[in-house]
C-alpha cells in the first residue's frame, strides 16, 4: 500500500514487513490506548487485538482519539474497529467487548499475540495482563498513571523497579515484587499529578485531564512496541 511508503522509506521493506506480520494485543482503548492502536495501525502493524468494555461518553472528547459527538453512546471497540479499518483495510482486527479481570482471563488465549499491551486503569487487571504475558513468554508493556498531568516531556520509558512519584507505579512495584516478576517495561510520569478534582455526581473522584500527556504516553508505547517487534524478530532470524 502506498499509505505506508513513508514508512518503508525510514525502516526499510523487511522491518515493515515485520510489522505487518505481526499481532497485538491491546487491553484498554481510553486516553492512551486509542493513541497506541492508531499508531500502530499507521506504522503498519498487520493484525490487532482490543479489549474493553466501555462506551464512548461525552466526558471522553477532551482526550480520547475515537470520542467524538457522533460516537457517544457506542462501544469503545467498535468506533476504534471502524476507524483503523478506514486507515488499513487490509487490517485484521479481533474485539473483544471485556471489562478484563482475573476470573475472565482464561477466556482468552494470549499466546497467539507477539506483544501484549496494558492500557488499563484497574490494578487487579494489570497484574493479571502482566502475568500471563510473562507467563507465555510475551512481550509486554504497561501504562502508569497519566491523569492530572501536563508534562508529556516528563514521560519516560524504564523498567517498572526504575520509577519513582507515580503513585500507581508504587502500588504495581510492590504487587509485582510480591508475585516475583520482573522486568517489566513501563511508560510513566514522575511529574506530580494536579490535586483540583471534580465530583463525577457519583460515588468516586474523577482526576482533572488534558488530552498532551496520555496521547503522548500512547505514542511512547507504540514506538516501543514497532521497535522491540522489528529488533526480537531480526534477532531471532539470525
Amino acid at each position: 500500500m502506498k499509505a505506508f511508503n513513508r514508512v518503508e522509506n525510514l525502516i526499510g521493506k523487511e522491518n515493515l514487513e515485520i510489522l505487518s506480520s505481526s499481532s497485538v494485543a491491546l487491553f484498554g482503548v481510553g486516553g492512551v490506548g486509542g493513541f497506541v492502536a492508531e499508531a500502530l495501525v499507521r506504522s503498519g502493524i498487520g493484525k490487532i487485538a482490543v479489549f474493553d468494555s466501555d462506551t464512548v461518553d461525552e466526558t471522553n472528547i477532551n482526550r480520547q482519539v475515537i470520542a467524538t459527538i457522533s460516537t457517544i453512546g457506542k462501544d469503545k471497540v467498535e468506533v476504534i474497529k471502524e476507524r483503523l479499518l478506514s486507515i488499513n483495510p487490509n487490517l485484521k482486527i479481533e474485539t473483544y467487548k471485556v471489562f478484563y479481570l482475573p476470573e475472565k482471563a482464561s477466556q482468552f488465549d494470549l499466546s497467539k499475540y507477539d506483544y501484549i499491551i496494558d492500557a488499563v486503569d484497574t490494578v487487579s487487571a494489570k497484574l493479571e495482563i502482566i502475568s500471563r504475558a510473562k507467563t507465555l513468554g510475551k512481550k509486554v508493556i504497561s501504562c502508569m498513571g497519566t491523569g492530572g498531568k501536563l508534562q508529556m516531556e516528563s514521560l519516560r520509558v524504564c523498567d517498572i523497579t526504575k520509577t519513582s512519584g507515580c503513585p500507581l507505579a508504587r502500588v504495581m512495584r510492590r504487587e509485582l515484587k510480591r508475585l516475583n516478576i520482573e522486568d517489566v517495561k513501563v511508560v510513566y510520569s514522575p511529574e506530580d499529578a494536579q490535586k483540583n478534582c471534580i465530583s463525577s455526581g457519583e460515588s468516586d473522584r474523577v482526576p482533572p485531564s488534558m488530552i498532551f500527556v496520555p496521547a503522548t504516553a500512547g505514542l511512547y508505547i507504540a514506538r516501543e512496541v514497532v521497535l522491540d517487534l522489528i529488533n526480537t524478530k531480526r534477532e531471532n532470524s539470525i
